[in-house]
């Protein structure tokens, strides 16, 4: 490994968050001096002296090797995570240590979880910084990296295929330059879109852009204790819910839709799937709060379940209610919306939709062929028919997600698990989707949990945003480098 090519790289990503602090100092700045302003001003210092130290005195090499690429992308997530919790744990209050890691790691893998128990009480600017880390994370802190690397770079699109998982790139069908760009011009779209039309509603301006900087990375963090309930506006609760959706499903869809103006990719069968299931799922838990809860109106059962169906569904976390009172078949049901999550090509982290519709037509194709053991039975995806190689990888995602699950309910069990939030905050961390039921639900955080717990959480969310198998790379990269 060349760690100066891979110093300078992970400058750039440094660079990233240390603009978002010196805007953050602006907001500081804006509300007259808020308590923050110093812990950020320090912050800014600190990550804006080592991201530019390696431009400073290590010269630019332009050959990135395949193992450098893999260390780029992961040393850029860890140290994102690292210098983002400076803000919080110098501001103090409630951000220990264990916290601001917590809240750094939440934030950037676009999850949502908070150990705040009163988010009023932070600071303008502190509000500001930790929803800019859904917005740089949500474009991936390596998709800022990808959209500077020269499009000559023999590893962009090695790069380009660990920060977008595979099942996204076989969507795309282009060369890595159009995925960046079509990933970063339909996000930033989503973004502007949301936040005015945050402001149509009768948002204020700073809460419109910290929603959209959420919304749009699928993430949830809110300026407000109550979430988007506290606007206690349909007309709010309508437009997340739609932008909740789009953020959640693939870019490449939305891409074309618009430009080629078409409507042709809404026949992916992807997405008429996850739509569906949404659909169906909502009308169920709409029923069951309805049958439930007499003193509930109908119309205000069917926008609670489907707000909520949709918020855990496509990772973002946003509530307009406390799920902490819903009856039981709700609950279960958002816990399995909280598995399968959005689709890939999107901001979405878990095990994508994708993954199970390609998991029950390797199934049915097993069926087949056990009622049929001479026919020829191929599994189709849209219009591709996909091979074993083609298959294979994902059926083994779907295997190792589950084992992952399975470890890391274990060891949060070891650690005694003192609230019995060990089963479905794992659900909800390996999903990136944040709160989960119970008093980790919607309106919940994870201040009470222990300092163990939440590391094993953080590290949940690092996985099930940056998926498995690149994390597996990158350590295999370092043993064998160590062995040598």
């Amino acid at each position: 490994m060349n760690l100066k090519v891979i110093s300078r790289n992970v400058g750039l990503a440094l660079l990233v968050s240390a603009l978002f602090m010196l805007l953050s100092v602006f907001v500081s700045m804006a509300h007259g001096n808020d308590s923050a302003l110093a812990a950020l001003l320090i912050s800014f210092a600190i990550t804006f002296t080592v991201g530019i130290f390696p431009f400073i005195f290590v010269r630019k090499v332009p050959a990135i090797s395949l193992k450098d690429g893999y260390m780029i992308v992961f040393l850029s997530w860890i140290l994102s995570f690292i210098f983002g919790m400076l803000p919080y744990a110098l501001w103090g209050g409630p951000f220990s240590v264990a916290n601001a890691w917590f809240e750094s790691v939440s934030g950037f893998t676009t999850t949502g979880a908070t150990i705040l128990e009163d988010i009023e009480a932070l600071p303008p600017s502190l509000l500001f910084w930790r929803s800019s880390t859904h917005f740089i994370g949500g474009l991936g802190v390596v998709v800022f990296l990808l959209l500077i690397i020269p499009s000559s770079s023999p590893v962009k699109f090695r790069l380009t295929s660990m920060e977008l998982s595979s099942l996204s790139k076989e969507g795309y069908k282009t060369r890595s330059n159009r995925i960046i760009f079509i990933f970063a011009s339909v996000y930033i779209c989503i973004f502007i879109a949301s936040f005015f039309s945050y402001l149509i509603a009768g948002m204020g301006p700073f809460d419109a852009v910290n929603h959209a900087f959420s919304v749009s990375a699928t993430g949830g963090f809110s300026t407000r204790n109550l979430s988007i309930g506290y606007f206690d506006s349909v007309a709010i609760d309508l437009i997340t819910i739609v932008f909740m959706f789009l953020s959640s499903i693939h870019f490449g869809l939305i891409y074309i839709v618009v430009v080629q103006r078409t409507l042709k990719p809404l026949r992916n069968p992807v997405l008429g799937f996850y739509f569906v299931t949404l659909i169906l799922i909502s009308v169920v838990s709409g029923i069951s709060l309805k049958l439930q809860t007499p003193d509930l109106s109908l119309g205000t059962a069917f926008l609670q379940s489907s707000f909520h169906v949709v918020s855990y569904a496509s990772t973002t976390g946003f509530a307009i209610g406390d799920n902490s009172t819903w009856p039981m078949l709700p609950c279960f049901l958002l816990l399995v919306a909280s598995m399968f999550c959005g689709c890939a090509g999107s901001t979405t982290g878990g095990l994508k939709i994708d993954r199970a519709v390609v998991l029950g037509k390797c199934v049915e194709r097993h069926v087949r062929k056990i009622i049929s053991p001479s026919s020829v039975t191929e599994i189709r995806f849209g219009n591709q028919i996909l091979h074993e190689e083609d298959v294979y990888p994902h059926v083994l995602y779907i295997a190792m997600y589950f084992l992952v699950m399975g470890m890391s309910v274990i060891f949060c069990l070891m650690t005694g698990d003192p609230n019995g939030h060990a089963f479905t905050g794992t659900i909800s961390s390996l999903g990136t989707v944040g709160p989960s039921l119970g008093s980790i639900g919607s309106l919940g955080n994870y201040n009470a949990e222990p300092v163990a717990m939440k590391l094993i959480f953080s590290l949940d969310m690092f996985l099930g945003r940056v998926e498995i198998f690149p994390v597996l790379a990158v350590f295999s990269v370092i043993f064998h480098r160590s062995r040598k």
